[in-house]
């Protein structure tokens, strides 16, 4: 199959997903890219919801979300929209020629996005759907974070009304939700500013921040999982409607946000808890400022926290599970070394290190930089939000008394995220509007300077352990400053619109730069060692929804390319719940290279075992389905 073809597929599946959508947002007066990702994808957690209940298939999944459509198709007729946000199609634009760079540097399906092809892929392939089905092993738990997987759903019905195979899907995807990720950026910063050029600057901050300073597309090569295409893609999603509802309470904008803040807590649980504190912030120091929204902040915050609160409610029974989770003095020990450099202080008490917030490069330098101008601009929304969004996020991460009980409560693995919340974009682009202010044309020169300076000295620190960082003293001048800010709330400043969109675009030029010039697949995205004539093996001879025992990297790929169970997958890929317990795994599978015993992938209930015979060398004496020059694949009678 060609690109053009793939990439058209992709796109029109899509589009068909998200139909149902567009029509439930135009149903309650709502026309935006926010509003439709929100209702498409509530549309599809209820059909799956109904699949699940009656143990169907994904073809039922769809049929329900036709028949959505249907009913709503009507009433979307009916209702008279407004024009929608100005310019969304030059974003749209934009993100169409992001997606097409990033099919180029798609490269391979690795890490992380190995196990969520695994979910995908036995969603499309079981008849009888429960949601314990996209699990790894046959006899473990559901996954906090992926408890109901609505995002894998969605990724599965986009592959079946393609035509194509998972792989396919999750590996292009990106090239297709960037669009999507520009226009709720967009629209998120719309919402706040209320015109085109400082929405726009914030926009191109996003992408600068997350695809272009790490070089290769960044993060965006990997819109298509959950928690990328949530912080990318959902958040701004939930943003943009709360803050339109805090301008203008209306049912259908609150009902919109409840239904973006609940498909975000599915997708990415903690993420929507993320979005309330900054958010909170906001309404706080809006109200300190000006004793505004009030009224339509507090309902748009209940739009936030009610439904989401709900999800989270179901969830708890599933978290408590985890070891993570108000972890003992071991499991806490072991996060804080897994995540030694983010963090400082001591076990029992600890906070994020200030050199993280400013680990994405020049531009999140520059927007901690720019933090404290909020204090010139303080009449407007956008520096109550910058203002206050930071000051909750430093609070909570910066003081241990704060940060110790809050990575208690959510594990040290999400917690540490909370500083990627920090309003960068928005502080970038309404900073950036004051310089423009206070220098005139002098902006642009000082802003492509700063950008050239920044990109130098600051590019980043994108690996998987913090080196150093971004500059410590950076975010304690942000910390500072916003607090300064708050104090002087009273000051205000203005925006010069044609200054501030070319000190902005110039500003963000060397990190794009930088971004197109190593455009090129990640070295980390290697090809899967699993030969072709194994994957068909484990297609075509084990059924769906067998067992199957190997090593620990093996099972991780299995999974991901045969709609099979497995007992072994890497810890670090592994919720380490009470009955997945993948450490335990870990070593009986150490125990079965030893000895060869039997009774160990028997005792896991698998019926079929596979040796990578490059690695290892147990060669039980059991009859062989497939033999190739590395693998070898057993029948393991019981």
């Amino acid at each position: 199959m060609s690109s053009l073809l793939l990439f058209l597929r992709l796109a029109l599946a899509t589009g068909i997903v998200l139909a149902p959508g567009a029509m439930l947002a135009r149903a309650v007066g709502v026309r935006s890219t926010s509003a439709t990702l929100a209702w498409g994808l509530s549309v599809v957690f209820g059909a799956m919801g109904v699949t699940f209940l009656v143990h169907g298939s994904l073809t039922l999944t769809l049929v329900l979300a036709a028949a959505a459509a249907l009913v709503a198709a009507p009433l979307a007729a009916r209702r008279a929209t407004g024009s929608g946000v100005p310019g969304r199609p030059v974003v749209w634009l934009a993100g169409i020629v992001l997606g097409v760079a990033l099919w180029h540097v798609a490269g391979e399906i690795g890490g992380d996005g190995l196990f969520h092809l695994a979910r995908v892929r036995k969603l499309l392939a079981f008849d009888d759907l429960s949601l314990s089905s996209p699990n790894e092993f046959a006899d473990g738990g559901l996954h906090p974070g992926y408890a109901f997987p609505l995002w894998h759903g969605f990724l599965a019905l986009v592959a079946r009304v393609a035509f194509v195979d998972p792989s396919q899907a999750l590996l292009h995807e990106p090239s297709i939700l960037a669009p999507l990720a520009l226009l709720t950026a967009y629209e998120a910063g719309y919402a706040l500013f209320r015109r085109s050029v400082p929405a726009a600057a914030a926009a191109a901050a996003s992408v600068a921040l997350v695809a272009m300073a790490p070089g290769g597309g960044g993060a965006y090569t990997a819109l298509s999982l959950p928690a990328t295409a949530s912080r990318q893609i959902l958040v701004p999603a939930a943003l943009a409607l709360a803050l339109a509802a805090v301008r203008r309470p209306s049912p259908g904008l609150l009902a919109s946000a409840g239904a973006a803040s609940l498909v975000l807590a599915v997708v990415h649980p903690t993420y929507a808890l993320f979005l309330w504190i900054p958010f909170g912030g906001f309404l706080a120091v809006r109200w300190a400022w000006h004793g505004k929204d009030v009224r339509g902040g507090a309902l748009a915050l209940a739009a936030l926290v009610v439904p989401a609160g709900a999800f989270l409610a179901w969830l708890v029974p599933v978290v408590r599970g985890t070891a993570s989770v108000s972890p003992d003095a071991a499991e806490r020990a072991r996060a804080f070394a897994q995540y030694a450099g983010q963090v400082r202080g001591t076990v029992d008490r600890f906070s994020l290190a200030p050199e993280l917030f400013g680990r994405a490069g020049a531009v999140a330098v520059a927007a901690l930089l720019l933090v404290p101008l909020a204090a010139l601009a303080s009449k407007r929304r956008w520096a109550a939000y910058v203002v206050g969004g930071s000051l909750a996020i430093f609070a909570l991460t910066l003081l241990p008394p704060l940060f110790t009980p809050f990575s208690d409560a959510v594990s040290l693995s999400q917690s540490r995220r909370l500083a990627g919340f920090l309003p960068f974009a928005f502080a970038f682009a309404g900073g950036v509007g004051v310089l423009a202010r206070l220098l005139g044309p002098a902006a642009a020169p000082v802003a492509l300077a700063a950008g050239i300076g920044l990109q130098w000295r600051a590019p980043g620190d994108f690996g998987y352990r913090l080196e150093h960082g971004g500059p410590a003293w950076v975010t304690w001048v942000a910390a500072a400053g916003a607090a300064v800010a708050l104090a002087l709330g009273l000051w205000r400043g203005l925006e010069v619109e044609t200054t501030a969109a070319l000190a902005s675009a110039l500003l963000l030029a060397p990190v794009f730069v930088h971004g197109l010039s190593h455009w090129s697949p990640s070295s980390e995205r290697r090809p899967s060692p699993l030969t072709p004539g194994l994957v068909a093996a484990l297609r075509d001879a084990v059924p769906a929804g067998d067992t199957v025992y190997s090593d620990l990297e093996s099972s991780y790929r299995i999974a991901a390319f045969a709609p099979v169970y497995v007992c072994n997958a890497p810890p670090g890929h592994v919720a380490d719940t009470e009955k997945n317990r993948p450490y335990v795994r870990r070593e009986r599978w150490r125990r079965f290279n030893r000895t060869g015993e039997l009774g160990i992938p028997r005792r896991c209930g698998a019926r079929w075992l596979v040796v990578d015979r490059s690695r290892f060398t147990t060669a039980p004496k059991l009859p062989v389905v497939y033999r190739d020059g590395r693998y070898t694949l057993y029948r393991l009678a019981r």
